[in-house]
């Protein structure tokens, strides 16, 4: 990349893919190259002094409806639903639980379904409820679940089976009338590719920073939308990722639904803000930023005074995954 024109960000890509080829195009090495991606991108826009949306086709809106996701897997069901109710207030339409435990296939103890019927008690059927268990099923156990989540009027059942079970995955679609939704774990436009050919989810959900930034989302993209795949986005990180994503949607017809956005509470964001300038969520939309590339004015010493050479830990039950 050292000495590259940030202009070249195709080839650069491409060359990130050849050189860790041994290591497989998936996780840790598509989530560095999206690092380096939207910095090329981030560079590009600066360079030209306009926002990445009008290096991709413009901008159709002024702002994106998002969704609230919870990432809390440990809440008794009354306590999810005051939840929702506290969301619900603040202006959002719609609410992602994360429940059942990745790892744990078929747990007796979950409580997936008690609480969409707490949800449902607290507050009716005005917000729309997503469900995301992270693979935490297997086929039969999904299709009996996802019978009592449709009864309930989910919007979308969220990785139902393992990512690689194909074939499950696809008998879970068939077997319900509620949409499945699938995708953050696949990593290129091939992967992509062979999930909406063998699994068939009625939702895909790219994200930014696993499939490798902006150049490797377009390509993905335009793969889905040929085959006529209904997108929304997968989105967990608080800026870089959620800015980005915002100026891909900014042109795109293609993700009809409100997006992800996380509502837990990230120090970054919420304790000490490494921007000089807000970006936050309001009545339920986030805006798409104006400023040139990612648009986001980072506060350079605060970045330094918290970044450290210590190793990332993993929490259990594939931490990785939300």
């Amino acid at each position: 990349v050292i000495g590259k024109s940030p202009f070249n960000s195709e080839d650069i890509w491409d060359s990130m893919l050849r050189a860790g080829g041994v290591a497989g195009p998936h996780g840790a090495l598509l989530t560095a190259a999206a690092g380096v991606d939207l910095a090329l991108w981030d560079l590009k826009g600066k360079a030209l002094g306009t926002p990445i949306y009008n290096l991709i086709g413009g901008k159709s809106r002024d702002k994106i409806k998002v969704y609230a996701s919870s990432l809390v897997r440990d809440l008794m069901p009354k306590e999810e639903a005051n939840r929702v109710a506290h969301f619900r207030d603040e202006g959002y339409t719609a609410y992602k639980m994360h429940s059942a435990v990745p790892g744990r296939i078929d747990d007796p103890q979950d409580l997936t379904v008690e609480t969409v019927k707490a949800i449902r008690a607290e507050v009716g059927y005005d917000m729309d409820v997503l469900v995301d268990v992270n693979s935490a099923y297997s086929v039969h156990h999904a299709i009996e679940i996802g019978r009592q989540l449709q009864d309930l009027k989910v919007f979308h059942f969220e990785e139902p089976v393992h990512t690689r079970n194909y074939e499950g995955l696809a008998a879970v679609a068939d077997a319900l009338d509620m949409p499945v939704a699938s995708g953050e774990n696949s990593f290129t436009r091939w992967e992509h590719l062979r999930l909406i050919r063998e699994g068939r989810p009625d939702i895909v959900q790219p994200d930014v920073v696993k499939v490798g930034g902006i150049t490797e989302f377009l390509r993905i993209e335009a793969v889905l939308s040929a085959h006529g795949a209904t997108m929304t986005i997968h989105n967990t990180q608080p800026y870089g990722s959620t800015a980005a994503h915002a100026h891909l949607l900014a042109p795109s017809n293609n993700f009809p639904y409100a997006q992800e956005y996380n509502i837990e509470t990230v120090g970054i964001r919420d304790n000490d803000s490494i921007l000089d300038t807000p970006y936050e969520v309001e009545d339920g939309f986030i805006r798409i930023p104006d400023g040139p590339g990612l648009g986001l004015d980072y506060n350079l010493e605060k970045m330094r005074s918290r970044s450290s050479d210590a190793p990332s830990v993993l929490r259990p039950a594939w931490g990785h995954m939300q």
